[in-house]
């Protein structure tokens, strides 16, 4: 059976070869495909492996003829009989098509499978290594999306082996703008000489499905550096997907996500206008205790931390049944310190002066801890104030923007030029005055 294969090979190498010569294209690809395909007939795996790579280095190799080769040879990959036998025809796959430009689509695609087997097999280090070789942004000829689940890929391996830094780094190369582009619209035919861009194959996600991995893959990179604003924002964009908002089983988890991390997010601009959005949300009267929550922050008014915590602890525990699991060992401590920042804000509002006993008793804290939390938004730039410790008094001030000063400055000067003039005309009289009266 062996001589009878290597007859027929040898065969055919030499069909290929006189194809080859004479510059036909269809013809040498015919010869390369059923030298392939004899092999897999005959199970000869090796053998299979060994022609790959011969007819790769055959000299004036036409490169349609090894595309043909490299994806047929890819079929083959799942109906190999163990994985070491696999594991050995992508490798071979893969040293074949490393450093061809018009067969990197297929090499990414064989990185991809080996990195998958690697995971498998628990060498995520490896894994991650393997797929990071691959650039695909390049990739003129890939499909968009096949591309964006490359990339998502890189990311998510990069984030099990908790390489955060390398994770950022690739998650840029995608915007989120390109998850909002209109898939409705038809494609523009290709012009003459233009790339043309390869079909995904079918089990890459469509764009929405990838947009929800994006979100998901964003959560678990700020989850690590607790930025609580941008786990917010990450899940709002979740919370817009179409097929999300459709669902009440699955926006519901979702919006009391977004509640909890608004509340835990620092005070600024861009938390306090995520707020006053989601308040005007209409689903959010779904969930009655989480309006009221958002409520009370929006509402200035000191907010009690025991009776608060006492309504919603129960809540809080339940949040690690649900999508996205518990919202962090952190997150019980940063939600009393949320509180408290809103209080002294408040307080800051009301108060132009007021002593540190008074502000301590009306946040429930001691004299250390309402000082040390004042300090720490003045450092912070949350709002401005004086502390005089000796006497014990706080003196708020309202933070003012450079027109505001500019404004003020030039008011002042303005004034004291008023007073300048006002002097030297009284002086003047004054003088005239004198003058009269000396010659009289």
């Amino acid at each position: 059976m062996e001589e009878n294969l290597d007859a027929a090979i040898e065969s055919l190498l030499n069909v290929e070869k006189q194809m080859r010569l004479a510059g036909d294209v269809a013809g040498t690809k015919k010869a390369v495909i059923d030298i392939i395909e004899l092999c897999y007939k005959a199970r000869a795996w090796k053998t299979l492996n060994d022609q790959i790579v011969l007819l790769s280095k055959r000299r004036g190799q036409l490169k349609q003829a090894v595309t043909a080769m490299v994806q047929k040879a890819m079929e083959y990959i799942d109906e190999t009989p163990d994985l070491d036998t696999r594991i050995e025809l992508i490798k071979t796959l893969n040293s074949v098509s490393s450093g061809k430009i018009y067969v990197e689509i297929e090499r990414a695609r064989l990185i991809k499978k080996l990195a998958k087997i690697r995971e498998e097999q628990g060498l995520i280090a490896e894994a991650a290594d393997l797929m990071q070789e691959i650039a695909v942004e390049t990739f003129g000829a890939m499909a968009k999306t096949e591309k964006i689940a490359f990339i998502l890929e890189q990311v998510r391996l990069c984030l099990d082996r908790q390489d955060y830094v390398r994770a950022q780094i690739l998650s840029r190369k995608i915007s989120p703008r390109v998850f909002d582009a209109d898939t409705s619209k038809e494609k523009k035919k290709p012009k003459e000489g233009d790339n043309v861009v390869e079909e995904a194959p079918a089990d890459i996600p469509s764009l929405l499905e990838l947009k929800c991995i994006y979100y998901e893959l964003m959560i678990r990179y700020h989850f690590h550096n607790n930025d609580y604003l941008e786990i917010c924002r990450s899940y709002k964009a979740i919370y817009d997907i179409p097929s999300v908002k459709e669902d009440p089983s699955q926006w519901i988890p979702v919006l009391r996500k977004i509640c909890w991390y608004l509340v835990l997010s620092p005070h600024d601009s861009m938390q306090s206008s995520l707020l006053n959005t989601t308040l005007e949300d209409k689903n959010l009267t779904e969930i009655p205790n989480f309006r009221l929550l958002l409520k009370q922050l929006v509402t200035m008014e000191v907010i009690q931390w025991t009776s608060l915590w006492e309504m919603y602890k129960d809540e809080f525990a339940n949040e690690k049944n649900l999508l996205g699991g518990p919202l962090g060992d952190k997150a019980a401590e940063d939600l009393k310190l949320r509180i408290i920042e809103h209080n002294i804000l408040v307080v800051s509002k009301y108060y132009s002066r007021i002593t540190l006993k008074r502000i301590a008793d009306l946040l429930c804290l001691s004299l250390q801890e309402a000082e040390k939390h004042l300090s720490d938004m003045v450092v912070s730039k949350s709002l401005v104030a004086n502390i005089d410790r000796p006497m014990g008094i706080v003196c708020f001030q309202t933070v003012k923007d450079n027109n505001d000063i500019l404004n003020s400055w030039a008011s002042n000067l303005e004034k004291l030029l008023d007073l300048v003039e006002k002097s030297c005309h009284q002086i003047h009289k004054e003088t005239m005055v004198h003058k009269a009266v000396l010659q009289a």
